[in-house]
């Protein structure tokens, strides 16, 4: 996911429709929103964001921009316990400062972007949380100290609010074999809070909405729900930038190196690529750390000498390199066994670049008609997809370019909208 600029004239985007947020200040009463970003002062000094953080700063960024005269920020401390209210001008320097980091990441020197991150820890110290004048949203949309439901529970009662929250996947809980060794546990901790105390719940797709359901044991039902695809930044955030790409065709994977990714589906076709075409390859290019239980990857990668030279581990990057790297991409691949969104999809097909991804429920409701898509276990289709898009005048891939002109990507404007009308049926419900 590209972030514009915080202080940028793109970041009040949101800005140009009014209709929700106008309902939202009616009839039915104002509620202060107070939007949890523990989940980015917890990562302040981590140098590139995960798709979570990244969604959790556009939040704060949005509802900056559409309400800020009732919006206030909390978090829980790094070290434990509530850290109550934060300053909102503060709030906004971090923000900015955060921005800042993630689109040159490494470009500071490490010792200098320690103390700056000191500097805005201290800004955010905790103050007192004011005494309730009307009713109060509490918004949480990363999955910080959800597992803790007694903390949660303490924080409400303090605030005197509703919880509001986005659910991103329930994939340690349906397909536990992905997850952490205790990822399952604090999985379910995390939706028993939810099922105990939200009020309003977001859902990154219908996918992660059907899926979730069954886990909750008072149900869906009587709590405000809305499912609204994250949005995706204007085509001109990717346009070429001053970084190195690799100078033959060559494609491009962003993900956390974890098991449900299937990297080694990847991995062994580009085995098989090299072994009959040699230098006349293309190359893979994988962006994003290493995760977990991933010894068979993390071998072919390290030990893989065929690989070399066709395979970069780009790791962590910027997201100016990031957006370099999907600009000239013959395509964005995705294989993955199961998603809640697949925000990669929607951000390359925003930049209209083509997407090969895998088959699955997510992919295909936030990609429609315009990417390719294989089954995940089909190793011999992708190996020809791939080989056939990385030709100059690939036809499946020109038939891609044109399913993605008449593609309609989805905006943070209509995302917001979506949030904002569910925030006034959640302040309707306790004015």
């Amino acid at each position: 996911m590209a972030l514009r600029p915080f202080n940028a004239p793109g970041a009040r985007l949101a800005l140009r429709s009014k209709r929700a947020s106008a309902q939202f200040a009616g009839a039915r009463g104002e509620s202060e929103v107070i939007l949890d970003v523990s989940r980015l002062l917890s990562r302040a000094f981590h140098p590139a964001p995960t798709g979570i953080d990244r969604v959790e700063y556009v939040y704060a960024r949005e509802l900056l921009a559409r309400i800020p005269d009732r919006l206030a920020f909390a978090a829980v401390h790094p070290a434990g316990g509530y850290y109550g209210r934060l300053s909102n001008s503060a709030v906004r320097q971090f923000l900015a400062f955060t921005a800042a980091k993630w689109r040159n990441a490494g470009a500071t020197d490490a010792g200098e972007g320690k103390a700056a991150v000191i500097r805005h820890m201290f800004a955010t110290r905790p103050r007192p949380v004011p005494r309730a004048t009307g009713p109060r949203i509490y918004l949480q949309v990363s999955p910080h100290h959800l597992d803790d439901e007694a903390q949660v529970g303490a924080i409400l009662r303090a605030e005197g609010a509703k919880l509001v929250t986005l659910v991103h996947d329930v994939i340690p809980l349906s397909h536990p074999e992905f997850a952490r060794p205790q990822g399952a546990d604090e999985h379910r901790r995390r939706v028993r809070t939810i099922d105990r105390h939200a009020t309003g719940i977001i859902g990154n797709s219908q996918a992660t909405i059907d899926a979730l359901a069954p886990h909750m044991r008072r149900g869906l039902g009587g709590r405000a729900i809305r499912v609204a695809h994250f949005g995706a930044d204007p085509a001109d955030m990717f346009a070429n930038r001053q970084e190195d790409v690799p100078d033959r065709p060559y494609f491009v994977y962003i993900s956390t190196i974890e098991p449900r990714k299937n990297h080694l589906l990847l991995l062994n076709i580009w085995r098989r690529l090299v072994d009959r075409l040699g230098d006349a390859a293309p190359v893979l290019v994988l962006v994003g750390r290493r995760g977990w239980e991933n010894e068979n990857v993390i071998d072919m990668l390290e030990r893989g000498e065929a690989l070399r030279g066709h395979v970069i581990e780009a790791g962590e990057v910027s997201d100016n390199r990031m957006q370099a790297l999907v600009a000239q991409a013959r395509a964005m691949l995705m294989p993955s066994f199961i998603e809640g969104f697949g925000m990669p999809v929607v951000e390359a097909l925003a930049a209209g670049v083509p997407v090969i991804c895998s088959d699955i429920i997510a992919h295909r409701e936030v990609g429609g008609d315009a990417p390719d898509y294989l089954d995940p276990l089909d190793g011999i289709g992708w190996m020809r997809a791939i080989e056939q898009y990385s030709q100059p005048d690939a036809p499946d891939r020109a038939a891609q370019l044109a399913r993605i002109a008449a593609w309609r990507a989805p905006t943070w404007r209509d995302y917001f909208d979506i949030v904002t009308d569910l925030i006034e049926e959640v302040t309707a419900s306790v004015s």
